[in-house]
C-alpha cells in the first residue's frame, strides 16, 4: 500500500544522504525510483540533490507553480516506478502536498519527502505543516547540538557570524550559515533569556 512519508530534521542533519541511500537501495534492486528537488536550492547545481559527505544524483525540479500530480502522473506514463523523493519539502506549497497525497491516494506510488520542520525563527515552514498534517508516517532525522543534546531548531548567521533573528523564511545555504542547535541554545542564541 502507497503512502505519504515525511522525513524532517534540522539542517545539516543529513536528510540528503538518508534519501540518496533509499533511492540507491531501490535501484539496487532494479527498481526505477523518481528523485525532484526544489529549483530554487541550486548550491549543487539545479536539477541536482547532494550530500555533504560527497554523494549526489540528478534529478527533476519543481517549483511553486508545478502541478506535482501531472508531474508524477506524466513520470508513471513513461514507464515503471516504485518510489518518488523528494528533497527540500520544506519549499513544497500546501498545494502541492495535497497533489502528493492525491498521487499517493490515485496513483498508487510512495512518495517519500524529506525536509526541514522549522525556519531559523522557530516558524514551521508551509510544505512541512501541511506534511506535518496530511503524511501517512513522520520520522524524524536526528542530529545533535553542540552540547550533545538532540538538535531541534536551526539559527541563521550573518557573513559576519551575528545571529540573525528576522529576514525572509527563505534564504539558501549550508553550514556557511545554518547551525543546528537544542531548543535551550537556540533560545540563548536568538536572545529569549525571558523566565
Amino acid at each position: 500500500m502507497a503512502k505519504l512519508y515525511f522525513n524532517f530534521s534540522t539542517m545539516n542533519a543529513g536528510k540528503s544522504t538518508v534519501l540518496l541511500q533509499a533511492s540507491h537501495n531501490y535501484i539496487e534492486r532494479g527498481m526505477k525510483t523518481y528523485l525532484l528537488t526544489a529549483q530554487l536550492d541550486d548550491r549543487a547545481g539545479v536539477g541536482r540533490i547532494e550530500s555533504r559527505i560527497g554523494i549526489g544524483a540528478d534529478a527533476d525540479t519543481y517549483q511553486a507553480a508545478t502541478d506535482l500530480f501531472a508531474k508524477i502522473k506524466e513520470r508513471l506514463e513513461q514507464g515503471p516506478c516504485s518510489c518518488v523523493f523528494i528533497d527540500e519539502a520544506q519549499f513544497l506549497t500546501a498545494e502541492q502536498v495535497w497533489q502528493l497525497a492525491r498521487a499517493v491516494d490515485d496513483l498508487s506510488v510512495p512518495i517519500m519527502c524529506y525536509g526541514l520542520r522549522v525556519d531559523f525563527q522557530g516558524q514551521l515552514f508551509p510544505g512541512s505543516a501541511a506534511l506535518l498534517a496530511l503524511a501517512d508516517e513522520m520520522r524524524e532525522v536526528r542530529t545533535i547540538c553542540h552540547c550533545g543534546k538532540k538538535a531541534t531548531m536551526v539559527i541563521r548567521k550573518a557573513e559576519d557570524g551575528t545571529v540573525l533573528t528576522d529576514g525572509d523564511q527563505v534564504a539558501i545555504g549550508g553550514n556557511e550559515r545554518y547551525v543546528s542547535l537544542c531548543r535551550r541554545h537556540w533560545r540563548e542564541a536568538v536572545g529569549d533569556t525571558a523566565g
